[in-house]
């Protein structure tokens, strides 16, 4: 699968909101983990936590496995091939974070792992809310990515599901572009008053090189920043 960079930027925002503020952690939930990117850049920020990466798809189970038993952070990591709606997790997670299917109502493609992969036809959104109110300790924060135009209505649906939002960051493509991701934190507790709090970030500036806050998060993970 490929790696994209607006997930490889969920990443290590993820890890830079984790240093910030200054949370222990143990055990982690990584759902729909793909390859096992965002758990491998969770572990390299974070030694003592244990993530369980969950995934669906045989082939892309294997393919996070082999990383993760590649990597420097193998102890920490632990691949399940299951559907996380159906999984019966033994414990409660500190943090769960997710970047789950896009584009719900667009076209879906002819190939029907990139149709789970990338639609809700696997997991849906509600569903996936569903997983982080059940499975999210009482103190916990979960993360995830989500396409930009979910935003007027993703607030409304956190609420439904006993979540509020304490930080959502509108993502831009560059400087020169709209918005087209944005990224959230939150947590357990249902108040319609809770503040949020707004930020935003480019990857690309107007010429074409990576803006100053992107090459701050990514530097620890790109070789050539």
């Amino acid at each position: 699968m490929k790696v994209t960079t607006d997930a490889c930027l969920f990443g290590a925002w993820v890890a830079e909101e984790m240093k910030n503020d200054k949370l222990k952690i143990k055990n982690v939930l990584d759902v729909g983990a793909g390859t096992g990117l965002l758990s491998l850049m969770f572990a390299q920020k974070n030694p003592s936590a244990v993530i369980d990466a969950i995934e669906i798809d045989e082939e892309t189970y294997q393919q996070a496995k082999e990383n993760a038993e590649s990597s420097p952070f193998a102890k920490q990591l632990y691949v399940i091939n299951s559907d996380v709606k159906s999984f019966s997790f033994s414990k409660k997670y500190d943090v769960i974070l997710s970047n789950p299917p896009f584009y719900v109502q667009d076209i879906k493609p002819a190939d029907e792992k990139k149709s789970i992969a990338h639609h809700e036809s696997g997991l849906l959104f509600e569903e996936l809310l569903r997983v982080i109110g059940d499975n999210l300790s009482s103190d916990g924060i979960f993360y995830a990515l989500l396409p930009f135009k979910r935003n007027q209505h993703v607030k409304n649906n956190f609420l439904q599901q006993d979540l509020s939002l304490s930080k959502i960051v509108f993502v831009r493509q560059s400087t020169r572009h709209g918005y087209f991701r944005m990224m959230l934190a939150g947590r357990l507790g249902k108040s319609a008053d809770t503040e949020t709090s707004i930020e935003e970030i480019s990857i690309w500036d107007d010429q074409q090189q990576y803006t100053d806050h992107f090459k701050q998060l990514l530097k620890d993970y790109y070789l050539h920043l």
